[in-house]
């Protein structure tokens, strides 16, 4: 890399942390369906897409022949809409520590920036928090036909900043979002868990660690 010029953020768990959002509308889901999941389970949700997300847990309960495309959509949905009931009290002070200092230094470093969460309510949470206008794109996860860990959402992101990947850093807190930041050919900072996020150039405790001359060592 000889110069950074763009930052590609998942959301989750890295801007703000809706997990626990999701959990509670993933667990009260399988909870209809006699099934029982807990907060080690949710981890392998994290970073996965909803209807990818559906499939392990219907999978964990061994269920997952028991419905069909149609069902499965009409639960996925239910799941949604329950989450979205839970998050509308999202607001700024919502935002991980650090981040809005960080991306102040990105934007006026002129360096691009784009979000490529697996969240469809990507575009309503950033507004929520007040931060959408710090990013030039948001990658559309509607039009993502495969989840992480497959690289295609960052690619797509790549697409969207209109830059090569080895200008790019791609933040993650996921294992998933790691290998798909890697295998869109791009280096990873990862946050959180050094043994859980192996494949990440760097690791980072949590977003209050994150400094533009950390992105640029890099380099």
């Amino acid at each position: 890399m000889e110069k950074l010029e763009g930052v590609i953020f998942d959301l989750d768990g890295v801007i703000t942390d809706t997990a626990e959002y999701h959990y509670r509308a993933w667990k009260k889901l399988a909870e209809r369906l006699d099934i029982k999941i807990d907060r080690v389970f949710n981890e392998e949700l994290k970073g996965v897409s909803r209807m990818d997300s559906l499939d392990r847990i219907l999978e964990y309960g061994d269920r997952l022949a028991d419905f069909n495309a149609t069902e499965k959509n009409e639960m996925a949905d239910w799941k949604n809409e329950l989450y979205k009931e839970t998050i509308v009290d999202i607001k700024p002070s919502d935002i991980l520590p650090g981040m809005e200092a960080f991306l102040d230094e990105l934007k006026q470093a002129g360096i691009r920036t784009a979000v490529a969460s697996a969240s469809k309510n990507a575009e309503v949470i950033l507004q929520s928090l007040g931060i959408r206008e710090q990013f030039d794109f948001v990658v559309d996860a509607a039009k993502i036909e495969k989840s992480k860990p497959d690289p295609e959402i960052f690619l797509k992101a790549l697409e969207l900043l209109d830059l090569p990947a080895d200008v790019c850093v791609g933040v993650e807190d996921a294992a998933a979002g790691v290998d798909s930041i890697k295998d869109a050919g791009i280096r990873a900072i990862g946050i959180g868990d050094a043994t859980v996020l192996r494949r990440a150039d760097v690791v980072l405790a949590g977003t209050d660690e994150l400094r533009l001359e950390t992105l640029k060592s890099l380099v």
